[in-house]
């Protein structure tokens, strides 16, 4: 165990290093106490970080002596010598000699500082560590637990072909692997550590999957023709492999050259033990970092698809987004259609975003929500006095947008007598509060919004025509959810990322969906578009027990929504359009990843660009 030494009052004193702080310093709660009067009550710290020792001192008056000279700081090595106020003190990466005893006795302390030792190692994964110190700080603990010169970490399998090209799923080519981790009993790098391992013995551990224990490599028959060995004249060593149920993750590696018979059966023991606990950390580290890059994949492809706030890939989408970048530069009035909870706000938000308009005021107005009695003072303001209850001037919606934009949602539903002073806004920009006889000239941009089919409206005598062409100068048709293919599961794994602070957070947007629940989202109606979406996903959220959501989570198992039955065709054409909704489900499950849902399916790449290819060329030609 790492230690310092240091002799005061005749007695020699080991004080072992298992904090990751240690104090060194005058004062009675320093955990080295120095007397002298040159020495402060905290004259130095000794920090334990993943692979290495810093001794620092407090300030600049308080420094410590190395070989005559002073310092404030220094990185700890075996065997260095420092000085505080005339105390020598001695750092060691390792204890000394034992005296020889029983067998049993020593065996017995050889478990007992193993365990120490991997307390010590699973009390730092417990804390905030990078991975590369928490890999050196394991080989450090190693080479120094069984006195070896070197030890390695050794991945297997690294650059080995994926499986199917030249190797079965499961199996590991031992003649492949990287080198991660080289320590020498210094605690520092070793430099070429290719040149300092045997291919043989390592090819060997990973073939067995064994533990081997090599007490004099040189002369083992299983070697005597390994050059590896006889160049590099092997001594002692181990190799313990790192499994977890069965995968072979790598081996950790340990060798002395000068020393025959170095390692015992209680040490390798031993290291099987740490070869576990390493092993379920290097698994967990993989999975994480997989995670990790599974979510900025994630996030570079909403990215892609991303329009602002507003997610969406489709064909019909990226038209939208088109028309969106031409008008939003101009100041003509536009107006958004589509059925209820599309995302026609968002829409306008984003055509407010883009234009010169963008720092002004951006106002919404529900013209459905407003009493017919209230909605012209809403709209345009009044005077104090005009109507009883009006006790102050007040300021209309318009007024608060100038310089800006005003967003008129559900325009439809405006009584036809406000559409024609409506209509006199538009085409004088200037509003008239009521109760006051002259007006106010207003500089804003109209963007309005219906579910209602206006054109319908109009031959119904419910909207003035003279109005809609004011307003319909640029239109905007936003699609329905269930005519957008893919961007169901896109806008899901989306929102759930947003709402995951919200309802707990269990959740990964990525892998939060089971495939029967992909399959629902991409066969329901959503009659509510994305509103009901959302709906359904904060429900999930807060009712799912399982690991992942499923369609009856989503409350999609049931009847409604459901497709009705397909008119009779000829076998032919049922087989093609079988499999067009196939690949397409399937690229849905893959996020559009076409490499993915090639080797899903079992085929060439090649067929699923055909795929798209022709689709593309089916919507060109309006088929």
């Amino acid at each position: 165990m790492p230690h310092l030494r240091y002799t005061t009052g005749g007695e020699s004193i080991r004080y072992p290093l298992v904090r990751r702080l240690t104090t060194i310093g005058s004062s009675s709660d320093s955990d080295i106490r120095i007397v002298g009067p040159d020495v402060a009550p905290v004259h130095a710290t000794l920090t334990h970080e993943p692979g290495r020792y810093r001794l620092e001192s407090t300030s600049r008056s308080n420094p410590f002596f190395v070989n005559g000279k002073k310092n404030r700081s220094l990185d700890l090595r075996h065997g260095e010598i420092f000085v505080i106020g005339g105390l020598e003190l001695t750092f060691s990466t390792l204890d000394e000699p034992e005296r020889r005893e029983a067998p049993e006795q020593k065996t017995d302390e050889i478990s007992l500082v193993a365990m120490r030792r991997l307390q010590d190692f699973s009390r730092l994964l417990s804390e905030p560590a990078d991975l590369d110190g928490l890999l050196d700080e394991l080989i450090d603990q190693v080479v120094s637990l069984t006195r070896a010169s070197k030890g390695f970490l050794v991945l297997a399998g690294a650059g080995a072909p994926p499986p199917g090209e030249g190797e079965a799923e499961g199996e590991v080519d031992p003649h492949r692997y990287e080198i991660r981790v080289a320590r020498n009993l210094a605690r520092e790098d070793v430099p070429d550590p290719e040149a300092l391992l045997s291919d043989d013995i390592i090819r060997e551990a990973i073939t067995t999957q064994k533990p081997q224990i090599i007490s004099d490599a040189l002369h083992d028959t299983r070697f005597q023709n390994s050059l590896s060995v006889i160049n590099l004249k092997l001594s002692s060593v181990m190799c313990v492999p790192l499994l977890v149920r069965g995968e072979l993750l790598g081996l950790i590696y340990v060798g002395n050259n000068d020393v025959v018979d170095l390692f015992t059966a209680a040490q390798l023991e031993t290291l099987q033990v740490f070869a576990s606990q390493a092993a379920l950390f290097l698994k967990n580290a993989t999975l994480l970092n997989e995670l990790r890059d599974e979510k900025t994949e994630l996030a570079d492809r909403l990215e892609h698809v991303k329009f602002g706030s507003i997610i969406g890939s489709c064909p019909q989408m990226i038209e939208v987004y088109k028309r969106v970048d031409k008008v939003a530069s101009t100041d003509i009035t536009v107006l958004v259609t589509g059925e209820t909870g599309t995302g026609k706000e968002l829409i306008a938000h984003e055509i407010h975003n883009r234009s010169p308009r963008a720092k002004g005021p951006f106002v919404t107005v529900n013209c459905g929500a407003i009493p017919e009695n209230l909605i012209e003072s809403e709209l345009f303001g009044h005077v104090k006095g005009a109507f009883t209850g009006a006790v102050a001037n007040q300021v209309g919606k318009f007024q608060a947008a100038d310089k800006g934009t005003i967003f008129l949602d559900e325009i439809g539903e405006m009584p036809l007598a406000l559409q024609v002073k409506l209509l006199r806004v538009l085409q004088e920009r200037q509003i008239q509060r009521v109760g006051d006889a002259k007006t106010v000239p207003i500089d804003v941009r109209v963007v309005a919004a219906t579910n209602r089919d206006l054109r319908k409206e109009v031959e119904a005598n419910n909207f003035r025509e003279d109005l809609y062409f004011r307003l319909n100068v640029i239109g905007i048709e936003l699609p329905p959810l269930r005519e957008r293919g893919n961007d169901v599961v896109l806008i899901a794994r989306y929102l759930v990322n947003r709402f995951a602070a919200d309802f707990g957070g269990r959740f990964d947007s990525q892998t939060c969906f089971d495939e029967g629940a992909l399959r629902a989202m991409l066969k329901f109606s959503w009659p509510g578009n994305i509103r009901q979406l959302e709906n359904h996903l904060k429900k999930a959220l807060v009712l799912a027990e399982g690991p992942k959501i499923g369609a009856a989570d989503l409350d999609l198992d049931a009847p409604a929504g459901a497709e009705s039955p397909e008119t009779i065709v000829p076998l032919s054409e049922a087989r093609d359009r079988w499999q067009r909704e196939y690949i397409n489900k399937v690229l849905a499950l893959n996020d559009g990843n076409r490499t993915k849902t090639a080797r899903d399916l079992g085929v060439d790449p090649r067929t699923i660009f055909r795929h798209l290819e022709k689709m593309e060329k089916e919507k060109r030609e309006g088929k």
